[in-house]
């Protein structure tokens, strides 16, 4: 009986150490990949979103697009600080865009006031804000756009720039034009941060 005892529990401790550096392992791996993520993220940077809408900048309606540009920044890795909601004025969306590039957000996405009506002055306002226009990704968002019938994104007037080491981008207000834009932009807004931020290290 003594032997059998002593041939069995050797082999449960043996079993138990093995679990044990099993589960170190696989916490050793999860926290490398918690930490890879948080590096991913901080590595994509910041991110600011405009709404521009009288009425949810008013109060009179919810805002339903900042929530889902929101969410589908993050989804890429981005870090997004907030979302704000202004009036259709080209001083009110100016100013709101100063405030992005001087906060050093790396990306500031506008909704809305990209057409052609007397309200939609998201693209005059943003004009007087960059240094260095992109119009290649604004095109890109106009094509994509039309593809996926988003129609107010084809005729959308939006432009795309870099206002000091800031990404400014204008999408259109529908939330089909915003999903597509969101999906067509991506990995294009990787690539600009990326020259950005070798510029400031250099």
């Amino acid at each position: 009986m003594s032997d059998y005892t002593g041939s069995v529990i050797p082999h449960r401790v043996r079993d138990l150490d093995e679990r044990s550096d099993s589960l170190d392992l696989t916490e050793a791996v999860l926290a490398t990949t918690v930490t890879d993520m948080e590096r991913s993220a901080q590595r994509l940077g910041r991110a600011l979103v405009v709404i521009v809408d009288d009425r949810v900048a008013q109060g009179e309606q919810d805002d339903s697009i900042g929530p889902l540009v929101t969410e589908l920044l993050e989804e890429a890795g981005f870090i997004v600080d907030g979302s704000v909601a202004v009036a259709g004025e080209t001083v009110d969306i100016r100013n709101a865009l100063n405030t992005a590039v001087i906060g050093g957000v790396d990306v500031v996405i506008t909704v809305g006031g990209t057409g052609v009506s007397p309200r939609d002055v998201t693209p005059d306002a943003t004009a007087g804000v960059l240094d260095r226009p992109i119009p290649g990704i604004a095109e890109a968002l106009r094509a994509s756009g039309l593809a996926a019938g988003a129609v107010d994104a084809g005729v959308s007037r939006g432009l795309v720039g870099v206002s000091g080491s800031t990404l400014v981008v204008n999408l259109a207000g529908s939330r089909s034009a915003v999903r597509d834009g969101m999906a067509t932009l991506t990995p294009l807004v990787t690539h600009v941060i990326e020259q950005l931020s070798g510029l400031e290290t250099a």
